[in-house]
Order: structure tokens, then sequence, then C-alpha cells
């Protein structure tokens, strides 16, 4: 509960300096959000930014996600002067991993064991999506890997 706290009271002062939004996903017909889309920036003028998500087990393969990380980017690209749009993944994370790129984003990387689980060092891939390439409101067919 403590590392809880500790994490809302950080993303109050990030929202308040204007460097962070965060959105519950909650699904048509419901009043409780099954998971949460944050961005945040990465420099001073909000031009880079990365982004994470969390959504329920129950809710995988239903397609809230991309329904809910489309309007989120769009958000992105419409309301904050986002350029561009980072995104990470572990290489075992095939579901998010294969979001993303269904989303559109491009894989630009694998950062060998830049992320740490149970002190266990992981590959993560760096996916990115930008302003120029995106169009608001519209939905993209998956992107190829060749």
């Amino acid at each position: 509960v403590e590392g809880f706290e500790k994490f809302i009271a950080w993303t109050r002062r990030q929202q308040t300096e204007g460097k962070y939004v965060c959105f519950g996903v909650v699904p048509a017909g419901r009043t409780d959000a099954v998971g949460i889309i944050q961005v945040r920036a990465l420099d001073k003028e909000f031009g880079l930014a990365e982004w994470g998500f969390a959504i329920g087990s129950a809710f995988w393969g239903t397609g809230i996600f991309q329904g809910a990380a489309r309007r989120v980017v769009d958000f992105a690209f419409e309301t904050l002067p986002v350029h561009r749009l980072e995104a990470r993944a572990v290489v075992e994370n095939g579901r998010g991993n294969g979001a993303l790129q269904k989303l559109g984003a491009s894989c630009e990387a694998v950062l060998r064991q830049s992320f740490r689980r149970h002190g266990v060092r992981m590959d993560q891939m760096l996916w990115s999506i930008v302003r120029s390439e995106w169009v608001i409101g519209e939905v993209k067919p998956p992107a190829r890997v060749h």
C-alpha cells in the first residue's frame, strides 16, 4: 500500500507540473475502470512523451485496449504538444507488443537488459508513434513486420 501511495503522490505532482496525464479505461455500460493509460513528458516541452498501459486480464483480447489507446494517442497529438510517443514492452510480452504493432506503432529497437523484474534483467522492445504518421480518428490496419 505504501508503494502505491507514493505512486499516487508522484502522479499528482507530475500532473500539477503539467508533465503527466492518466486516463481510466471504462468500458461502455460500466462505471468502474478496468485499466489505465498514462502519458508522461520526457522533455520540458512535452514534445517527447512515453506512455504505458495496464488492462485487467479479463479484458485482454476484447478490443478495449485498441479503442482506448487510439483515443489517448489522438489526445496526445491533438491536445498536447506531443510530436513523438514512445512505449516499451518486455520482449516476452507478446500481447503488449502485438497490441502496439496492431495500433500502428513502429518497433525501433530491442533495449538489452533495460528492465528489471524480481531481480532478473529483461530486454524490452522500444515502440514509437510520431505525429506526422498518425491520422487523428482514423482506424489503421495492423502494421506488418518484415
